[in-house]
């Protein structure tokens, strides 16, 4: 397996993103305190279910950056293997878009099924990677590609940040254990183009949104 890094990046690199969701509100809050007393206390309390209803979460990743490196899991002809970013992206161009969920509606019906009708344009327009990247497992991912119908000839490799290794290192984590489903730690939306390894295109979601990560997006910044 290969040895892992991730990249080292300024503050000045780092953006921060706003999380929106259909039934919560998420935005930055900054709390101010006041000598100890009622007033202290009634900051914290609201502050604290303040949190529950908010996230903010920092890209830490933009155009012009190396991707980092980390070892991603998949199935190809019943096998488990592993490959590391390096590998997939290394002298070629190659298109990562990542999912929050298998199985959940948007990625099912809109996310995954894009790429895969567009597979072909995309590389007629000379990408040579077209892989989706979720943190469920592998195991999950496979049986994900067989209930949609996608064949293993479509183009499109399904693999497995199970770890978060990816995931953190891009700092697109988001945390949805509060809401009602408890998904716990997932990705956020987005979509990249890479050239040997270097951000060209990042069309990166607020949340789970889906509105500039669609393969339509990719290919006309591929013009």
């Amino acid at each position: 397996m290969a040895t892992t890094t991730t990249a080292s990046l300024s503050p000045a690199a780092c953006r921060r993103f706003v999380l929106s969701s259909p039934s919560l509100s998420f935005s930055s809050r900054r709390l101010t305190t006041s000598p100890a007393g009622p007033g202290l206390r009634l900051r914290a309390a609201t502050a604290s279910r303040t949190t529950r209803r908010r996230a903010v979460v920092a890209a830490a990743i933009a155009v012009g950056d190396k991707l980092p490196d980390a070892t991603l899991s998949y199935f190809e002809d019943g096998d488990l293997k592993t490959v590391t970013v390096a590998d997939l992206t290394a002298g070629k161009k190659a298109v990562l878009f990542a999912v929050p969920g298998a199985f959940t509606p948007t990625c099912s019906q809109k996310h995954l099924p894009g790429f895969v009708e567009k597979a072909g344009e995309l590389r007629a327009r000379g990408v040579d990677t077209i892989a989706c990247v979720s943190v469920n497992d592998a195991f999950v991912l496979k049986a994900w590609k067989e209930a949609l119908g996608v064949a293993d000839d479509a183009g499109v490799m399904l693999l497995s940040d199970g770890n978060l290794e990816l995931t953190r290192a891009l700092g697109v984590e988001m945390d949805l254990s509060e809401k009602p489903v408890g998904l716990g730690v997932r990705s956020r939306r987005y979509a990249l183009l890479a050239e040997d390894g270097v951000v060209k295109v990042l069309n990166l979601e607020d949340g789970g949104a889906f509105t500039t990560s669609s393969a339509e997006e990719i290919l006309k910044a591929l013009g």
